[in-house]
């Protein structure tokens, strides 16, 4: 029987296990540089023994960052920073892929420098607020994006994803998901254009498939994965006809040859199933469990074929050396949540580990 603690083989890629670290924030990037410190290094070192890490959202042009102190790569100080923290996972024989994440509307003016406003599909402004320099405040208003923007977009995704290669990183995750720009091309409450990137089911998947496309030509599809999230609604996000939707998406996305596909999954397993049957490569899941987070009883998806690889979000916040306690049945430590979103290295990198 196929175990979670059985090495994988991810697109060419060894990896020590079938856990994987879930992309978290952890807005803790040196601000104006937006990079990574010394400390990130140690965070993602220390938890080097999942089979695959995948890094906290970052963006991959200013115009797309949306939360403070997140951190990019779009300068040459971003990709300097960033090569500390893969040479210390590598040191430590880890994998590590960095998440692409741009935010589109969900942001605010003042998260910005230079006068820049927040850009999406359409100019609605999303319903909610998120946290700034000066506290929460309402999302700011987007500018739509002309069509000449978009292909700048699909363009820093590239280029960023090059960039992500030259920091030392294995490969990229596109983030199409949670509500940010791909997942607002996909909807239809942020998505309201009538030309080519939007009404239609093609027009709207066209904007995710050409990111992954450019992507994919910049460093090679067995260096890309791409997550979604069908049903989410999170970030006020309205998406129809999902079932088709995604399985529309995925036939435009699996001639790529991508590594994996990363399934954030709400409270339909039947779509997870058919999306499990159509995709022709690995499939990493991060199971719906309602309001607990994933535990040691989701590794049976693996014995099972549900997924070939289980992401886990909370729990690798306070226990660094996962597998290790899941393969021993705990103890797990407690994550401190006040801690989750910036701050120094109380609740970041002082976690115990096993003795």
């Amino acid at each position: 029987m196929t175990s979670a603690f059985d090495p994988y083989d991810l697109a060419g890629k060894r990896l020590s296990n079938r856990i994987a670290m879930s992309p978290m924030t952890r807005s803790r990037a040196t601000v104006p540089g937006a990079t990574p410190t010394d400390m990130t290094a140690t965070y993602y070192a220390q938890r080097a023994s999942a089979g695959l890490i995948i890094t906290e959202g970052i963006q991959p042009s200013v115009v797309g960052q949306g939360y403070t102190n997140t951190p990019g790569l779009h300068s040459d100080e971003q990709v300097a920073a960033w090569r500390t923290v893969t040479d210390a996972v590598h040191a430590e024989g880890g994998v590590i892929f960095a998440q692409l994440m741009h935010v589109g509307r969900i942001g605010h003016a003042g998260v910005l420098p230079d006068g820049l406003v927040p850009v999406a599909p359409s100019a609605a402004a999303a319903a909610g607020q998120i946290f700034t320099y000066e506290g929460m405040q309402d999302f700011t208003p987007p500018k739509e994006l002309t069509e000449a923007e978009i292909l700048e977009t699909i363009r820093d995704f590239a280029d960023a994803a090059r960039n992500a290669i030259a920091a030392g990183f294995d490969g990229v995750e596109i983030h199409g998901a949670n509500g940010y720009l791909i997942q607002q091309f996909l909807s239809t409450n942020a998505n309201q254009r009538t030309d080519g990137w939007g009404g239609s089911i093609e027009g709207r998947i066209r904007f995710g498939v050409e990111v992954a496309t450019a992507v994919a030509d910049a460093i090679g599809g067995n260096r890309v994965g791409f997550r979604i999230s069908p049903h989410n609604t999170h970030n006020d996000i309205t998406e129809h006809d999902v079932e088709q939707m995604y399985g529309a998406l995925i036939a435009r996305l699996a001639p790529l040859d991508l590594a994996y596909l990363h399934v954030m999954e709400s409270d339909h397993r039947e779509l997870t199933n058919q999306l499990r049957k159509e995709w022709p490569s690995t499939l990493i899941l991060n199971p719906f469990t309602g309001t607990t987070p994933t535990g040691p009883q989701e590794l049976t998806l693996i014995e099972d074929g549900t997924a070939d690889i289980i992401a886990f979000g909370a729990m690798f916040l306070s226990n660094p050396d996962l597998p290790a306690r899941l393969a021993a049945g705990g103890p797990f430590n407690t994550p401190d949540f006040s801690a989750a979103f910036g701050g120094d290295h109380r609740g970041y990198i002082d976690y115990p580990t096993l003795p």
